[in-house]
């Protein structure tokens, strides 16, 4: 009994892959990312509303995309496809809720859910950032 509880033990260390990852989403590099973002100030006002997303270019691989999410939350992904290597087309393009790619298959993501939603097979979804509210309309964006 002992044999086959080890060879069970043995079977699940090897059996498990130490990363969820998916292999061909490592495009992006972890650049560091460590924004603090007032939504009182202009260049950040039209995250007071929904659906009205901000670029902050210097930041990310292609600078971070905001987005106000559900109630008082903010939402940042990086502004680069993830299903691309770096390139000219790789930067997403603001469109309402949506980022689109500017490369030949036209990835678009929506920026409420990082789901990739046109109709292409691309396994990605946009690199999120963690955002921290610090009050005062005041928010710490990190990785």
């Amino acid at each position: 009994m002992k044999k086959l509880s080890l060879l069970l033990v043995l079977l699940l260390l090897l059996g498990c892959n130490k990363s969820d990852d998916n292999n061909n989403c490592n495009f992006l590099l972890n650049v560091g990312v460590n924004l603090t973002v007032n939504i009182n100030l202009p260049q950040f006002s039209q995250l007071q509303f929904a659906n009205n997303p901000v670029r902050v270019e210097g930041q990310g691989n292609e600078g971070l995309i905001l987005i106000r999410g559900i109630g008082d939350n903010i939402l940042a992904w990086d502004g680069a496809d993830p299903n691309h290597s770096p390139g000219p087309c790789s930067a997403l393009q603001l469109n309402g809720i949506d980022a689109e790619c500017g490369c030949d298959d036209g990835n678009i993501y929506n920026l409420v859910t990082g789901q990739l939603v046109s109709q292409t097979n691309q396994p990605c979804t946009l690199k999120p950032y963690r955002v921290e509210s610090l009050g005062n309309n005041t928010y710490l964006v990190t990785n």
